[in-house]
């Protein structure tokens, strides 16, 4: 990659950070004529997350996006993509999280995997997935996008950390042996009334293929998914727009149940 690029990669990533920090979404990166591939995508997320970083968070583990149907229909993205999770961007459950800190969220019901040992792909099973998972629990992702009115395709969401904002576990830490993740249904309710349902099918057919999929599209970029990780395995319905004064609540059938409140 010429040196030109380098700083147009550099320079991109700059700007992702500065509309995280002044709340300032940006023009879509995919329609400014620079030509960026899905590398180039992962070059500028890798520059854009550098900032936090160096302001002390860490990396508590990652996430696949857009693996549900439903969600790449409405981003109007065709394949999954991953992001980075860190450590201020947790919330516990009965947190109020303030709407100050986002831009424009949207809420996601899904599965978090808790690793127990290392996975480097190419060539992880779901097999394989399950055995080093420590733990699944139900999690809500607020997603939230640094682009102007989520006019995003793969290369922007990529680019923008897969669109992370915050996240939410919830529930016990249970077994993936002793359920059926693949069947277990999810309703989602906003203030009140049912806004989503979905099944862990939902996510590549079973969230396990998700987190596999992670682990053999990191392994080529010398990327391992790491014991003590959350690896959140993507939205099993489409995403929930989000105001201040909302409450969300999710059951995920046999996994239990996660809530959290917006101000």
């Amino acid at each position: 990659m010429s040196a030109s690029s380098s700083e147009l990669l550099t320079t991109l990533g700059d700007e992702l950070h500065n509309a995280l920090v002044t709340h300032a979404p940006v023009a879509p990166l995919s329609g400014r004529g620079h030509d960026l591939s899905i590398e180039d995508a992962y070059r500028i997320q890798e520059r854009m997350l550098r900032h936090r970083l160096a302001a002390g968070a860490r990396i508590v583990g990652k996430k696949v996006g857009a693996t549900s149907r439903a969600v790449q229909t409405l981003l109007g993205v065709n394949q999954p993509d991953f992001g980075l999770l860190l450590s201020d961007m947790i919330y516990n459950e009965g947190d109020v999280i303030p709407m100050s800190r986002l831009i424009q969220p949207k809420a996601e019901g899904e599965i978090a995997f808790v690793m127990k040992r290392d996975l480097t792909g190419p060539g992880v099973t779901v097999a394989e997935v399950i055995a080093a998972t420590e733990a699944v629990m139900p999690c809500f992702e607020i997603v939230d996008s640094r682009i102007e009115n989520w006019k995003i395709g793969i290369i922007d969401t990529v680019a923008d950390n897969a669109s992370c904002g915050v996240f939410v576990l919830g529930g016990a830490a249970l077994d993936p042996r002793r359920l059926d993740l693949a069947l277990c249904g999810m309703v989602v309710e906003k203030n009140g009334e049912v806004v989503a349902t979905g099944a862990g099918a939902a996510a590549l057919g079973h969230p396990a293929n998700a987190i596999a999929w992670l682990a053999n599209t990191l392994g080529p970029l010398g990327i391992s998914l790491k014991a003590g990780e959350v690896v959140l395995s993507g939205s099993l319905a489409t995403l929930i727009p989000i105001a201040a004064g909302d409450h969300l609540s999710m059951t995920i059938g046999g996994l239990g149940s996660c809530a959290v409140r917006f101000a």
